[in-house]
């Protein structure tokens, strides 16, 4: 095996597939492709195969040329903890081609650090493949708790240049993925589905992430489909999919010391069905000072959704008695049309110490859902809110 890999090393100008099945996508010119079978993984679905796939990524990731990693199509690996660390010499970009189905381990204590897959460090990467993630969440979702959360199935961390694509994610024990300290990412076509009685599994967080264009993705689980941490600026959605769920959100915010301001996030040509919120932005009470502004929620479409628009600044804080010292600005609601299953399908619930200011609302067209004849809309605590063109249900006052 050794004499093998070395010889892969050495060559360069040639095209060399040690796997026992090509490559579905096109094999670009010199690429090695490092088959995790040929590192020990048996694909039964029994044996822990985790430290195959590590192995086949330190050697495709140390190689001289362009790599490959493949995780072949037809068979399904079970893993524990995996954690694929940078940086790499491969010539870019790296391809991480998972066509196959990963199984997380059913045991949740043999995560370390309450992350499965952990991918830290590698810039101009390419995550893809058709495969299929299992978190195998079914078996532990009845353990899960504010205090003892769960494993997130995929962690893209302190990275940059980053493309993740044709992927399936199926119940997460927690989270089903996060995107972390990383710059200029690129998220397309990816299918996130887990129960919507199932706690706390989020399909995409961000925390820390920049310049990040997500596209064309089908999000159904038991929390937010879309979640917006700390940090985060330059998001764009287009053409996502959400339900069931918790909604397209900004936040939480302010739940912890140290906090940073969010902006310039945009959610464009959406659709959410039969979800708890539709366009939320969501704070804690006694938070830091920070700030969440230039929010964009256009040309949505809502389908039986509780909450179509929301902001909620007193998120989860009935032991927090202090008001959030979120600034929330320049946020903006246009073109959202369907239906809602609430008798307020808009919601601006401010923060006293610091409303909002500067909130749009255009072109509004939200009809309830029979036997629900009446719906209405609530303000608390905004400034400077502007309704532009036709807005049903219509405006209210808003109080202190």
């Amino acid at each position: 095996m050794i004499k093998t890999c070395i010889f892969c090393l050495l060559i360069s100008n040639a095209v060399v597939n040690i796997g026992a099945a090509p490559p579905k996508g096109r094999i670009l010119q010199g690429e090695t492709v490092f088959d995790i079978t040929k590192y020990g993984a048996k694909g039964d679905d029994t044996t822990d195969d985790a430290m195959a796939f590590i192995q086949a990524f330190r050697a495709g990731c140390d190689a001289a040329g362009r790599a490959r990693i493949l995780v072949p199509a037809g068979r399904k690996f079970m893993m524990g903890e995996v954690i694929l660390r940078g940086p790499c010499k491969a010539k870019p970009p790296l391809i991480i081609d998972i066509q196959g189905t990963l199984n997380a381990n059913p045991d949740p204590s043999s995560y370390s650090n309450r992350m499965w897959i952990l991918i830290e460090y590698v810039h101009n990467v390419k995550i893809t493949g058709g495969g299929t993630i299992h978190g195998q969440g079914h078996n532990v979702w009845k353990y899960a708790t504010e205090a003892h959360k769960m494993p997130v199935s995929f962690t893209f961390q302190s990275s940059t240049n980053g493309d993740i694509s044709n992927l399936n994610f199926v119940d997460a024990m927690g989270f089903h993925s996060k995107l972390i300290d990383s710059i200029n990412i690129k998220v397309t076509n990816l299918t996130i589905i887990a129960p919507d009685e199932s706690p706390n599994t989020d399909g995409m967080h961000f925390s820390n992430a920049t310049n990040v264009d997500m596209s064309d993705c089908v999000i159904g689980t038991g929390d937010d489909c879309i979640s917006i941490g700390t940090g985060s600026k330059n998001l764009l959605f287009t053409r996502i999919k959400c339900g069931p769920g918790h909604g397209l959100s900004v936040g939480s915010l302010g739940k912890r010391p140290g906090e940073l301001n969010v902006g310039n996030i945009t959610f464009l040509n959406c659709s959410l069905k039969g979800t708890t919120n539709g366009a939320r932005i969501k704070s804690y009470h006694e938070s830091p000072e920070l700030t969440a502004d230039k929010i964009i929620y256009k040309d949505i479409i809502m389908d039986s959704v509780k909450n179509p628009i929301i902001i909620n600044q007193h998120y989860d804080s009935k032991k927090r008695p202090g008001q959030s010292s979120v600034k929330i600005t320049d946020a903006r609601f246009i073109n959202i049309k369907g239906t809602t299953i609430s008798k307020v399908p808009i919601l601006l619930n401010c923060s006293s110490k610091y409303p909002c200011n500067n909130i749009e609302l255009s072109n509004i067209d939200l009809r309830p859902v029979p036997p629900l004849q009446e719906v209405s809309s609530a303000c608390v605590s905004a400034t400077n809110v502007k309704y532009v063109g036709n807005v049903y249900p219509p405006a209210t006052p808003c109080t202190k």
